[in-house]
């Protein structure tokens, strides 16, 4: 789908050259780069446009910031002059990239005769990383290994057992296995396999906005890649926190506290990383970026060296290598001793791509972290709570940016919220009132502080219940009342959908759903039943079990059924009901935990979920 005249693949384009002249990060660039930034898109103009293009946003008050650009004023800006001639040269420019690949638009989610590009460095990664991962799994002896160069990896994930393989391996148990259809892969059952992937992505946190089950049984390369990337990233991230590395304070300031470190992005966390080893090996260099600042695979080096087990043998010796090409290789030679050449070529080095590096990065810290945490009564870990991590993946998977790594901090200056506001009920925010940018340290506080009031402001005028929370609250990241507006909005956001698909003239409440369940289960033959969302009959999860095959009979095998008299046996079923309830389509972003501990909440959310489901057409019509 083209967003005001750029495509969503040239939007991750634009805003990964976006990033690459951010260099500090903080979400604008200067006008004075403007000309830099729009050759890196592939719009090449002179420079008496680029000064004319500078002074028109200066005298015009466009840009908010005077001198600088936000992403969204950068990105209008292109689309502007692709409406123009000067544009005419973007995609011309864009198809000579090196090692791009360019298809016509197949997709449902892009109009006709679009062109998407696709990169080359990524196919061959991810293929090679499904290879080196999944090679020994049974399920996947007929679709691996994928070929050399990566070509067959789209026919491989059309019929979505890869797809669930690849989730589980960077998220474990979040498919439980019986869901997954193996033998007897009609279409029908196939789409089933891919919508289950689809629903279990966006449950750990991936954008799936615009991609459907059909997108991916036609194998849409840049849409397959994209969501491959989504995935692996979330798995290869997940290990860089506290919980699962403690030494991670010792990357810390002596004036810094464990909350500074929550702030960080993995991005940053893992540029820290490297350079705490690079002062650690004595050398000069340190990084700012995974672009420019590796090519010459200098830094790789002496990272290698530093983190290495004292019996692996590792050397500096591919710095007395003059070709930057050969270097790299003799670098990845080294890196293969720790069993981590991944993601990269040497030409993916040497031409600084950005995911592969980070990819690299990422997968040598979580290998060999080499951190030994200093005074462990010093600090206190902070472990993400379940409830955290399941608002900060729906938070996510609404497609908001910048993406959220940790509640509080990423929410402190209220953007994301208003964010969400805007997908429940879009008109909502008067953007106008929003501190969109932060001028200066010493007036950012109060700007961020006005954000937040006016977030609990909303808030109220579309009637949450916010009782006690104030701006000040969600600013200064108040674990219990941040959570609390964030259950508001994910609440919201269910039953918005849920009234929209039922066509309802008023909104639906939680008495209305209660009431659903109990009449679909009647209807269909079930003798299960519910009194609220705190029925402690809940919690063998055969009620929702039950549901899903009123609702789509025959889709539950109950020979795979526990009885449920024993705790394991309520966990398994749980499992089963949620990834069930995902195959068959449903968003459900509860944890199999939630519903055998009966929380209210999140048990209400998967009962909505399913009545949303029986709102919408069935597969029937794929069914072969």
């Amino acid at each position: 789908m083209a967003t005001n005249g750029i495509t969503l693949e040239e939007r991750e384009e634009i805003k990964e050259r976006f990033n690459e002249i951010d260099k500090n990060g903080d979400g604008h660039i200067d006008l004075k780069e403007l000309r830099e930034a729009l050759e890196m898109c592939g719009l090449k103009i002179a420079g008496y446009q680029s000064r004319l293009i500078e002074e028109e946003y200066k005298n015009s008050n466009k840009s908010k910031i005077n001198g600088r650009l936000t992403f969204e004023e950068f990105e209008k800006l292109i689309c502007d002059l692709k409406a123009n001639e000067v544009a005419n040269t973007f995609r011309t420019a864009v198809s000579k990239r090196e090692n791009l690949q360019h298809l016509g638009g197949t997709s449902e989610a892009s109009n006709e005769g679009t062109t998407h590009s696709v990169r080359v460095e990524e196919q061959l990664a991810f293929s090679d990383w499904i290879n080196s991962n999944l090679q020994h799994d049974p399920d996947l002896k007929k679709l691996l290994p994928i070929d050399s160069e990566g070509k067959y990896l789209y026919e491989k994930v059309k019929d979505g057992i890869l797809l669930c393989k690849v989730i589980n391996h960077s998220c474990p148990d979040t498919i439980d296995e019986r869901a997954i259809n193996k033998e007897k892969l009609t279409l029908y059952r196939k789409l089933e396999n891919l919508t289950l992937a689809l629903s279990s992505a966006s449950a750990i946190g991936c954008n799936v906005i615009n991609i459907d089950a059909h997108n991916l049984s036609k194998g849409t390369p840049h849409l397959v890649l994209g969501l491959l990337w989504q995935i692996i990233r979330i798995g290869l991230f997940n290990q860089i926190t506290l919980e699962h590395c403690p030494g991670l304070t010792t990357l810390l300031s002596e004036d810094e506290k464990i909350d500074d470190l929550m702030k960080l992005s993995p991005e940053a966390i893992l540029l820290r990383w490297v350079n705490y080893h690079l002062e650690r090996a004595g050398t000069h260099r340190r990084v700012t970026n995974f672009q420019s600042d590796i090519v010459d695979s200098e830094v790789y080096t002496h990272l290698l060296k530093q983190i290495a087990p004292v019996d692996a043998d590792v050397t500096t010796e591919a710095l007395y290598e003059k070709d930057l090409i050969s270097r790299a290789e003799i670098m990845l030679q080294q890196a293969a001793k720790l069993k981590c050449r991944a993601f990269v070529t040497p030409q993916d080095v040497v031409n600084g791509v950005y995911k592969l590096n980070l990819a690299f990065v990422a997968n040598l810290f979580n290998n060999h972290p080499a951190l030994h945490q200093n005074g462990t009564d010093e600090f206190e870990t902070i472990e993400e709570t379940r409830e955290e991590r399941t608002y900060r993946n729906w938070i996510n998977s609404m497609g908001v940016s910048p993406h959220v790594n940790w509640l509080y901090s990423d929410l402190a200056d209220g953007l994301v919220v208003f964010q969400l506001y805007d997908i429940i009920k879009p008109g909502t925010v008067k953007w106008n009132r929003v501190h969109r940018k932060f001028t200066n340290e010493r007036k950012k506080f109060m700007e961020k502080l006005e954000n937040c009031n006016y977030a609990v402001e909303l808030g109220k005028e579309i009637k949450f219940s916010l009782v006690g929370i104030g701006g000040q609250d969600i600013n200064e990241g108040n674990v219990t009342l941040t959570l609390a507006l964030i259950w508001q909005l994910m609440r919201a956001y269910t039953l918005s959908i849920l009234a929209q698909l039922a066509d309802s003239g008023s909104p639906i409440v939680e008495k209305e759903i209660v009431s659903w369940v109990n009449s679909k289960l009647a209807n269909g033959g079930k003798k299960s039943s519910i009194r609220s969302f705190q029925d402690p009959s809940i919690s063998d999860g055969k009620v929702v079990i039950d549901l899903i095959d009123a609702i789509k009979p025959g889709a539950i095998n109950y020979d795979l059924v526990k009885q449920g008299s024993t705790e394991e046996e309520k966990l398994a079923n749980a499992k089963y009901a949620i990834s069930m309830s995902r195959k068959a389509g449903a968003r459900v972003y509860a944890l199999p935990e939630d519903i055998t501990e009966v929380k209210p909440k999140m048990v209400m959310t998967v009962f909505a979920c399913l009545m949303a489901l029986d709102y919408i057409p069935n597969m029937d019509s794929a069914r072969q």
